[in-house]
């Protein structure tokens, strides 16, 4: 399964999040929050503060080391609203960069929008709405439109929670006119893009956050250790309102004592939460939904979508052209070879959740598909055991010799008969070397099936999963009754290796 981390650097708090992602599911396997409050300093003096920096960094160290024993395939850290106002962002950038171990990437606005709506769309998709979301973070406040899960339109404004307080709220409790003057900040900030958008309806607002989370988990006395089970929750206008009416009207010690907001969260919770109230009075939606979805969760949807670190499992210019040059000097039907190769690489990626082998466990069986037929040189008769000699005692530089056993033990067993202890290039690989060509062996003889009349009609293979098993959808052109046919007998020996069935066929083809 392919994972992947994400790093958000907000201006109140930094969370981290590893994820695999399988067949659209995302399944978390390591995640933490911290707050820093690192919008504090910045928005009362410019800059980064000293203290600010070195907890920072020492917790992107300690977090660095969590997701690394994971066998990422890929990270993005991003940072936001307050190191893109902060003098000393390159200092920044520079040591958190050293703790991860990876550039951070200071994002804009836009982006932070663009984030928060994959999110959103990958933790609680909603067919057919058109949606309002409202992400109040530290630093800025991004409001999002969108329809039928597709960004329509979306800002990011100067109104996270920890600036507002800085800015505006110095007293405990708030003074009528600190108020005031917040209010008044917000609208403005808001008004054009009230203006762009006035009249619209929604089918539902989303408030996504910490804030957001406090301010439903409040309405509806669910305690802070409780706040997932707020996911999806709703609260009313008239409800926040009341609520931000109150958190107006009290000290910071009241605060702290109501229901499902934490201690740190009520030092900055009075911003945040007239935000929520301010858009959605102003925008005429009568609430909001809390999801608990954000940036680290639209970084993980993201890096999924453009399959950033695939590269991982696929051979090398240097290791492909090696291969190649080997298949081309035994003049194998090189349209047909590459086209096995790329199969096997497709079977290798919508398969992960299935063989779970490391990344670079696709780079031999790219090289075996490349390779198979190779032994028909010397004979048509018997040629897997002719390719898996002639693989064995080539030179294939970019090549360890352990690779090069088991590209041989592949096309060896590419047909005919399954890895057995006894058989030859089978016996002499290491333990794991065994477990890599048992377990990309039928993957491999699905790859060669799904191209058996050689006019590469397959075009791209998905899986989805099934009750009883897995299914494979393939995408084609032409008559590949054949095709189905040899998968089918194929199936059998991946059903034999895995032990459950998996099942082929036609995608449908997609309605204009």
């Amino acid at each position: 399964m392919p994972r992947y981390a994400a790093i958000d650097v907000g201006s109140n708090s930094l969370r981290m999040l590893a994820a695999d992602v399988s067949h659209g599911i995302t399944t978390v396997l390591a995640q933490d929050r911290q707050v820093t409050r690192l919008g504090e300093s910045v928005f009362r003096t410019g800059r980064i503060s000293d203290d600010a920096m070195d907890f920072l960094v020492a917790t992107l160290s300690r977090m660095a080391s969590v997701y690394s024993r994971l066998n990422i395939l890929g990270v993005r850290a991003v940072a936001t609203s307050a190191v893109r106002d902060a003098s000393n962002q390159q200092e920044f950038l520079q040591r958190a960069g050293e703790a991860l171990g990876t550039h951070v990437e200071i994002i804009s606005g836009a982006e932070e929008a663009r984030l928060i709506h994959l999110g959103v769309e990958a933790r609680w998709p909603r067919p057919g709405e058109r949606t309002l979301s409202i992400d109040v973070g530290g630093g800025s406040a991004e409001l999002i439109i969108s329809q039928n899960g597709e960004l329509i339109d979306s800002v990011s404004k100067p109104l996270g929670a920890v600036r507002l307080t800085e800015i505006f709220l110095k007293n405990d409790p708030p003074g009528p006119e600190d108020l005031r003057h917040m209010n008044s900040f917000i609208t403005e900030k808001l008004h054009s893009f009230y203006e762009a958008h006035a009249g619209e309806k929604f089918d539902r607002a989303i408030g996504t956050s910490a804030s957001a989370a406090a301010v439903v988990c409040a309405v509806n006395q669910i305690p802070r250790a409780e706040r997932d089970e707020a996911d999806r929750l709703g609260a009313s206008l008239n409800q926040i309102q009341k609520l931000n009416t109150a958190l107006g009207t009290s000290t910071l010690a009241q605060r702290r004592k109501l229901t499902g907001i934490g201690p740190r969260r009520a030092e900055i919770v009075v911003g945040g939460a007239a935000v929520f109230a301010r858009s959605l009075e102003m925008f005429g939606h009568s609430g909001m939904y809390y999801c608990s979805a954000g940036v680290r969760d639209g970084v993980i949807a993201d890096l999924a979508a453009r399959g950033v670190g695939r590269e991982v499992s696929r051979l090398s210019p240097e290791q492909r052209a090696t291969a190649e040059a080997l298949a081309k000097r035994y003049c194998v039907d090189f349209q047909h070879a590459r086209h096995i190769a790329y199969l096997a690489g497709c079977l290798f990626d919508v398969l992960q959740s299935v063989h779970r082998l490391p990344p670079s466990a696709g780079k031999p069986l790219e090289a075996a598909g490349l390779l198979h037929d190779i032994g028909h040189f010397v004979s048509a008769t018997g040629h897997h055991k002719h390719s898996a000699y002639l693989v064995a005692n080539s030179d294939l530089p970019g090549f360890t010799d352990g690779e090069r056993q088991v590209i041989a033990a592949l096309c060896r067993f590419h047909r005919k008969s399954l890895p057995q202890p006894k058989h030859s290039y089978f016996d002499e690989l290491n333990a794991e070397s065994k477990r890599l060509v048992t377990y990309l062996t039928p993957l491999l003889r699905m790859a060669d099936s799904l191209d058996r009349s050689n006019e590469g009609k397959v075009q791209n293979v998905k899986s989805v999963l099934r009750d009883n098993g897995i299914g494979l959808e393939i995408e084609a052109n032409g008559d590949v009754g054949l095709e189905l046919w040899a998968a089918g007998e194929a199936a059998k020996v991946f059903r034999e290796i895995y032990g459950f069935p998996v099942s082929v066929q036609r995608a449908r083809a997609q309605s204009v």
